[in-house]
């Protein structure tokens, strides 16, 4: 199967299925030198772990990670770092009335036809369990930019029909469902609950803000930094859309509301807005970085649905098993994890963009 790695320099390669024995990601091109343990990288891993609030799946699974390579003394090495997750609390049994049938709004169907046949305990690779290993590289990747005093955080923008309307950075771990807002969070927690009762789902939608990046750092035409943004909050599980600054208002815009004018600000180049999310031509511009991911409801629900078998036969399911009735709280991190590793991917790209980069290495 290809489709399993990312990233140029930085780059990661996960493995594993949701019920198989474990998961877990390999990364190349870490730089040596950094202060990784496992304990950093099990503080991301909680925050995405299932059966930790109300309002995820009840399976209950510690995603206690191990560092097989790649880390000496506390110090990356610079060789490849490998890191597993053992998978404890599978059933799937769970799944045996699924395993002739496609669910709705699952990868089933189309993955039983690429390649003619499915792990269907739990959706196999196509899970969201192999975030995990996403979020376990990220925190590598976190632990990198804050060398460099770059700040990633995500937080969840809204669920259903109930956005936030204040932003307070702290309550943003103060909440379970990541929302900056107290009093957003209990309007979404009641529509949660309703949901739930109705024996439904809700999507919503997270932002995510990269602070103290510097200008100059993307590509031009095909790696431009919005677009390999988009790419890889894209290749997260449940996203089905995603926009950087004004977004898609800005198409509602005219050009003298949409521009961000340039001013001098501490003898140094600053904008007056930011409509363009820190990013102009596909490169940084030294503001802040804003994107916004869209998930869809959780296709997982327990009420009777339409679909076929495998012999092509219409009939009537009801999913079992232990899902989350909203997947956004739980990807406010992984959303981080995929903004941070292409963003260090992009910075290490960088450093070869320039004659005079290299020879503050190779001169002295």
């Amino acid at each position: 199967m290809s489709g399993s790695v990312y990233g140029n320099i930085f780059k990661i390669s996960t493995w594993g299925e949701s019920h198989g024995e474990a998961l877990g990601v390999v990364i190349d091109g870490c730089p040596a030198g950094v202060h990784i343990d496992e304990e950093i990288i099990q503080q991301d891993l909680d925050r995405r772990k299932p059966g930790a609030f109300k309002y995820g799946t009840k399976r209950s699974e510690s995603d206690s990670v191990r560092i097989l390579s790649g880390v000496f003394e506390g110090k990356t090495t610079g060789t490849p770092i490998s890191l597993v997750v053992f998978n404890t609390d599978q059933k799937s049994r769970d799944y045996a009335n699924i395993m002739n049938v496609y669910r709705p709004g699952h990868a089933d169907f189309t993955f039983e036809s690429k390649y003619g046949i499915r792990d269907y305990r739990g959706g196999g690779r196509s899970s969201a369990r192999e975030t995990l290993a996403r979020v376990a590289a990220g925190a590598i990747a976190r632990a990198c930019l804050k060398e460099l005093g770059i700040d990633v955080y995500a937080y969840t923008r809204s669920i259903g029909s109930v956005n936030i309307t204040t932003f307070d950075r702290d309550e943003i771990m103060n909440n379970p469902l990541c929302m900056p807002d107290k009093s957003a969070a209990k309007k979404a927690a009641a529509l949660m609950d309703k949901a739930m009762a109705d024996l439904n789902s809700v999507g919503g939608i997270v932002e995510c803000v990269a602070k103290g990046v510097p200008a100059g750092i993307g590509e031009t035409v095909f790696d431009k930094l919005d677009a390999s943004l988009a790419k890889a909050v894209m290749s997260i599980g449940a996203v089905k859309g995603v926009e950087i600054g004004s977004g898609f208002s800005a198409a509602l815009k005219y050009g003298s509301e949409n521009n961000d004018c340039f001013t001098v600000k501490d003898g140094k180049p600053a904008k007056l807005s930011n409509n363009a999310g820190g990013i102009l031509g596909g490169i940084s511009d030294g503001s802040d970085i804003i994107l916004r991911a869209a998930f869809k409801p959780t296709p997982s629900i327990s009420r009777p649905q339409k679909t076929i078998n495998k012999n092509i036969q219409e009939e009537e399911i009801i999913i079992k098993g232990r899902h989350d009735p909203v997947v956004v709280p739980r990807a406010v991190v992984v959303v981080e994890a995929m903004v941070m590793i292409t963003i260090l991917d992009l910075l290490l790209i960088n450093m070869s963009a320039r004659i005079d980069n290299v020879k503050k290495i190779y001169e002295n």
